[in-house]
């Protein structure tokens, strides 16, 4: 049985007993609330304390990845800023609709009061910024002092400084500070494997916590979250249609109908790694892309590039604030928009469920939102995870079809190229 199998039954044992507990005698539910709360507690404080070091480590590690990737050639470095648009474009939609979509959802009043209760917030919301004050928080006058207060988009912004001042030293140099950053990042990702091992546990006692305070009204709510996802990760793959067709000059009919043998290898596999021959027979065969543009694009869309990644993180934080009743102003969502796009790019090819926590975390700090409610939310992470997966390869594919057209102008594909 996978760790993954076993986090989702826990999840359901927990939310289960604490149910039946609620039922049964409200005291004895509370009591048994307060027992397994700090075991929630621990495991995600244990999961909190490698964030800080490894979001710096990946984000340097990204910059220079990109860096080394851009300076094989001119469709590298096309195929680099098509990344960014595309992931900022999907990180500033879901900013924009996820909170939408949410506040029309019928939300019980009790939920606000019951979450703080049964998970008394470790970050508390913070007061409307104004445009000024947010921008002078935004570049840390001391870079130990906002890693040491979990102040996570100030850090950013310093390892972006130094991610791209990186990459201005001589080679030897570079290569000997990647070195220890790598190293540093290894063993975060090892740490974080070992605290994933009690995940089980410590989703179990949080669900257990939860639901024999909150009750029922929660099993809704997390329905509501995991049909955001799915709505979220359907619309924008949708989207990359046009995206294909205006920026890639494809025919409609065609680019769909050529990517699907790809999108159904990432339907049942779940793996964008494992679409990449799909992905590479589709582009070169199907739609007759010169061999030159997917051959470099697909492999690097694979390390830099997740499509969704930005719409998952904006779509937990979202949630998080709608059931905590946090309202979200336009300045901390643009915020938490623009660390998604970079967050993203620094964390693909991390393991499992090491991604969720260590990519969502930041995004949810940096908001400042309860963290509380991500160990709950990781355990249903795989139930949309097919979704997000089909708009993976369908955003890479569509990345291609952007860089074949910008980077051979004179070399369209061919349109006598058919998907039979």
């Amino acid at each position: 049985m996978s760790n993954t199998t076993r986090v989702l039954l826990a999840l359901a044992l927990g939310a289960l007993i604490g149910l039946a507990l609620g039922f049964w005698d409200a005291d004895s539910a509370a009591r048994v609330a307060a027992i397994a709360q700090p075991i929630g507690k621990v495991w995600l404080n244990a999961l909190q304390m490698t964030v800080v070091p490894l979001v710096a480590a990946m984000i340097v590690i990204g910059i220079n990845a990109a860096r080394s990737a851009a300076s094989t050639g001119r469709t590298a470095r096309t195929a680099v800023i098509v990344f960014v648009v595309l992931l900022s474009l999907a990180s500033a939609l879901t900013a924009v609709l996820a909170p939408t979509f949410l506040a029309l959802l019928p939300r019980n009043p009790d939920l606000v009061q019951a979450l703080r209760g049964a998970m008394a917030p470790t970050e508390a919301a913070a007061g409307t910024a104004g445009l000024a004050e947010w921008l002078a928080g935004v570049v840390p006058s001391n870079a130990v002092a906002a890693a040491a207060a979990g102040a996570m988009l100030p850090l950013v912004v310093f390892s972006l400084f130094f991610g791209f001042a990186l990459t201005r030293i001589e080679d030897e140099r570079r290569v000997a500070l990647l070195r220890i950053v790598h190293g540093i990042a290894d063993t975060m990702i090892v740490i974080v494997r070992w605290v994933l091992l009690a995940a089980p546990l410590g989703v179990f006692a949080l669900a257990l916590a939860v639901t024999a305070t909150v009750g029922h009204s929660l099993l809704a709510a997390l329905g509501y979250y995991i049909a955001l996802l799915i709505v979220m990760y359907v619309i924008t793959t949708l989207l990359l249609y046009p995206v294909a067709v205006l920026a890639g000059r494809e025919r409609f009919g065609r680019f769909a109908s050529a990517i699907i043998p790809a999108q159904a290898i990432a339907a049942s596999t779940q793996s964008s790694l494992a679409s990449l021959p799909a992905m590479m027979e589709s582009a070169r065969t199907r739609l007759g892309y010169p061999v030159a543009v997917p051959s470099l694009v697909l492999p690097m869309a694979v390390s830099l590039f997740r499509i969704t990644s930005p719409v998952q993180y904006i779509c937990v934080a979202s949630f998080i604030a709608w059931a905590y009743g946090i309202p979200l102003d336009p300045v901390t969502l643009a915020g938490g928009a623009a660390l998604a796009v970079v967050v993203s790019m620094g964390s693909v090819g991390l393991p499992g469920q090491a991604i969720f926590m260590a990519t969502n975390l930041p995004v949810a700090q940096a908001m400042h939102l309860p963290l509380e409610p991500l160990g709950i939310l990781l355990a249903l992470d795989t139930i949309p995870d097919v979704f997000a997966t089909v708009g993976n390869v369908t955003g890479d594919l569509t990345a291609t079809a952007v860089v074949a057209r910008r980077a051979s102008p004179d070399a369209a594909p061919d349109p006598t190229t058919t998907s039979d």
